[in-house]
């Protein structure tokens, strides 16, 4: 009996290392001599040791994946030169040529440092960049010319991006290498943002300062730029000549693809981008994984990615430490956001981690051609200002409805955690939060409902952990468009201050922990159809929920959450009679 379970033992030991090693080779993608991916299906499908799709509230459809012919070249084949000074933007493009002129396949990047002008994709191309691939972009600005495109949500001019593709099929950017954007030859900075001896040794290196000393610029084109412009970062041009008057000031984004569809980013580095770090627009079926994405934390609007007006995409496994919003989702500005009428639509994103970043994953606020089925998973927020991000403003229109979050957790927001924003007016959140001041809710006044009016609705956010954060939730809606349908369940948060809801409907807070060290746990002003229920809180001082607002309708408390109703659950003078009820 003993000798046949020590046989049986074994044998299951055995089989168990067995599976082991055979799993093991199953995940690594089989690669050639030289490196690069040879089978494009185990390019789209390395690293990936759990179902993307598991658990999906949504009709989610499966993301078309990449597949390559078995072709290989090497841009040392076409003269390139690894040493960080030869520019290398012609043996580039050959080899991109030469590939797509075959009918696609891969064009590999070896281990050096490749200096190069814009890297302009084709379709059925595999752009792998090796283990220790370091691919510079150059800080020559005549290398990248004016082209149309599409920033901050409206049709404007650009430079050209150092990496682009237009209206491509079939495309990747592979490998463990890094793509370097040479941003800080284009970005202004800011005095406030950077120790005394890191800005004395920046105004040495060049450039000019703005009238009051308080903001670097690269050049003066730069400075031009920003002084004459009024919207943001996009000048109210029509004229070319104007364009090229300010060029330096239109730095682009670092990748930029516009409507191209079965698109793979797996495994790079990209950084240190002039603009936003990495921008699909209008794309389809596109998969971003195993990413590293970095900019400096000062970098002027230095986002991680901007997903816009994509349909079918998938983010996981990736890393961003950025200077702005790290994972955001927009679909256009305004009037050119509701032409184009196409929103981000069917993304999954999971298992991402975000330290610095104006917020970790972000809809907005250029939104106006909609988001929608949205189901974001399993992530992390380390320090990031705001965690959750929901923002916009009159005048945007849009709307942005079924968006399903769980699973997050957040250490260190210097904000709010969870932040909807419908006054949004283009400031960071420090500047958002230093400018609200620690004044009490004051109504807005209403505007006619127009095509202009955004919409937020139909967000469900579960398992929310928040280790220490300035605020825990602020709801704010539109007085003439309340927030709607928004709902939170089994959260512990954490934070000086706790939970608004203003100009808010249908709001559900269920087995929500608020600690809290100062103020109530819960403010609720001119807010309708709100439920409370499972409650707890830290005692303080402070009633547990203050309830205001001649607009307040029809809230309902959980009675068995208070121990002592009259003092904890404070009425405004303005509240309507049976505006509060405990259940």
């Amino acid at each position: 009996m003993k000798a046949t379970k020590i046989v049986a033992s074994k044998l299951a030991l055995a089989l168990g290392m067995a599976g082991m090693l055979l799993s093991a080779c199953q995940q690594q993608a089989p690669t050639t001599a030289t490196g690069a991916v040879a089978s494009s299906k185990a390019a789209s499908t390395s690293g990936q040791q759990f179902d993307i799709y598991e658990g999906i509230e949504f009709d989610m459809p499966r993301v078309k994946e990449t597949s390559f012919p078995d072709i290989s070249v090497n841009i040392s084949d076409f003269g390139a030169v690894g040493d960080g000074l030869t520019k290398n933007t012609q043996a580039f493009a050959q080899a991109i040529d030469a590939v797509a002129a075959k009918g696609g396949g891969t064009v590999v990047i070896p281990r050096g440092m490749w200096l190069t002008g814009p890297i302009v994709l084709k379709s059925n191309i595999n752009l792998h960049a090796e283990a220790g691939a370091l691919v510079l972009f150059s800080k020559d600005f005549d290398d990248y010319p004016l082209v149309n495109v599409s920033f901050e949500g409206l049709n404007t001019v650009r430079c050209q991006s150092p990496i682009s593709g237009v209206n491509l099929q079939n495309i990747a950017i592979t490998g463990s290498g890094t793509f370097d954007g040479n941003g800080e030859a284009w970005r202004p900075v800011k005095k406030g943002k950077m120790t005394e001896g890191q800005w004395n040794a920046l105004v040495k290196s060049g450039g000019v300062l703005s009238d009051d000393k308080k903001m670097w610029f690269p050049t003066q084109k730069v400075k031009t730029g920003y002084t004459s412009t009024t919207n943001f970062n996009v000048p109210d041009f029509s004229d070319t000549k104007q364009f090229e008057s300010i060029k330096d000031f239109l730095r682009p984004v670092l990748l930029s693809l516009v409507g191209c569809k079965t698109v793979l980013l797996d495994g790079p580095t990209f950084q240190n981008s002039p603009a936003w770090n990495l921008h699909p627009n209008m794309c389809e079926d596109i998969i971003l994984r195993n990413l590293n994405v970095r900019n400096p934390w000062f970098s002027q609007n230095g986002d991680g990615l901007d997903l816009e007006s994509c349909k079918n995409a998938l983010v996981y496994n990736n890393t961003f430490d950025v200077g702005d919003d790290a994972i955001c989702f927009k679909s256009g500005k305004d009037k050119d956001g509701r032409d184009r009428g196409m929103p981000t639509e069917n993304v999954i994103v999971k298992n991402n981690v975000v330290y610095h970043g104006h917020g970790g994953f972000v809809v907005g606020s250029e939104m106006s051609g909609g988001v929608k089925n949205v189901h974001v998973s399993n992530c992390t927020f380390m320090g990031t200002d705001i965690g959750l991000r929901f923002k916009s403003t009159r005048g945007r229109g849009g709307l942005v409805e079924n968006i399903y979050i769980s699973n997050i957790d957040m250490i260190n927001i210097p904000t709010e955690a969870i932040s909807f924003n419908l006054f949004y007016g283009g400031n960071s959140p420090e500047m958002d939060m230093a400018q609200k001041g620690e004044g009490g809710a004051k109504a807005a006044p209403s505007v006619p409902v127009t095509e202009e009016t955004p919409s937020f609705k139909n967000i469900y956010m579960k398992n929310i952990r928040v280790s220490g954060a300035n605020q825990a939730l602020a709801l704010q809606g539109l007085p003439e468009m309340n927030l709607k349908n928004v709902y939170l369940e089994d959260a512990i948060l954490k934070a000086k201050k706790g939970i608004t809801a203003v100009d808010s409907d249908g709001i559900e807070l269920k087995n929500v922990q608020v600690i809290t060290e100062t103020g109530p746990a819960i403010t609720i002003f001119n807010t309708r159809n709100m439920k409370v229920s499972g409650l707890t809180y830290n005692e303080t001082s402070e009633p547990v929920i203050k309830v205001m607002g001649p607009l307040t309708q029809n809230v309902k408390l959980d009675a068995k959450d208070f121990k002592d109703m009259s003092k904890q659950v404070s009425k405004g003078k303005d509240l309507d009679s049976k505006a509060l009820s405990m259940q």
